[in-house]
């Protein structure tokens, strides 16, 4: 009886799995979030403070250290710490003071992505525009943050 049962649990997990995995396979790999926000400081101040990568955790709570890894090919580095692990970055393009674009910079991981910073100057300062563009690669990841 508890053999029979035993494998009953056996084959319900088995096939929860298996629906976990088809409807992750079935879910878009890519996706797009944006959001702006309009702010009363010059472009100038806010690209300083977004591409001041060390001092995020004093205006980030979710950031809890960044270290500084040596430049590759002239592209700034760096480690993001949270309460989630170790995440690491590449500033992909930077033009001072209107365009940032960050990307994740590893390998093997089951997500990566890129932030696109975009500055635009207002009459009372500027316009903040960040757009992730994310893929999530692995279908289990796919399942439980699409649903």
């Amino acid at each position: 009886m508890l053999k029979t049962l035993g494998l009953l649990v056996t084959l319900l997990l088995v096939t929860i799995f298996l629906i976990i995995i088809i409807i992750g396979y079935s879910l878009p790999k890519d996706h797009v979030a944006a959001r702006a926000v309009s702010l009363r400081q010059p472009s100038a101040d806010v690209f300083a403070l977004i591409s001041n990568f060390k001092d995020e955790p004093s205006w980030r709570a979710d950031v809890q250290q960044v270290k500084m890894l040596p430049e590759r090919d002239g592209h700034t580095r760096f480690i993001e710490k949270s309460k989630n692990g170790t995440m690491p970055f590449e500033v992909e393009e930077s033009a001072l003071p209107w365009r940032m674009v960050t990307r994740i910079d590893g390998k093997n991981l089951p997500f990566g992505g890129r932030w696109i910073f975009e500055i635009s100057p207002t009459a009372d300062g500027c316009r903040l525009n960040i757009t992730e563009r994310g893929e999530v690669y692995n279908p289990v990841f796919r399942f439980l943050i699409g649903t």
